[in-house]
């Protein structure tokens, strides 16, 4: 986890103000490539791994932790977007698709991206 994701989470966390709860990172079927990332404050479950992160714990489900082992979890502001943000050395393939335009001749068309690049 870089510095500003934990600076966020732990921002999140004192909103929040229950110490039993932690961020819990996960993988789920969906998304452009087959597979999606999800993260929410959560209470630890059975058969989570716990990371300490500091002064506060992420939770990986047993099915997560598969496909995100060695990832770091990164907090992105940008001007396009801000928001958490998995890095994964195991993806062979990422796509942020939402949809695009174009001006003049195309007479502004919606359409989706090209994904798996």
């Amino acid at each position: 986890m870089t510095p500003i994701a934990a600076d966020k989470v732990r921002e999140l966390l004192a909103q929040e103000n229950d110490p039993a709860l932690g961020l819990r990172v996960f993988v789920a079927g969906g998304g452009c490539s087959g597979l999606q990332y999800g993260m929410t404050l959560d209470e630890e479950q059975e058969g989570d791994t716990v990371i300490n992160v500091g002064d506060f714990k992420v939770f990986v489900d047993e099915m997560s932790l598969t496909y995100i082992t060695g990832s770091e979890v990164d907090y992105v502001d940008s001007l396009m977007a801000a928001g958490f943000t998995v890095n994964n050395p195991n993806a062979v393939s990422s796509c942020g698709c939402g949809h695009s335009f174009r001006t003049a001749d195309g007479g502004g068309e919606a359409r989706g991206c090209a994904c798996g690049h």
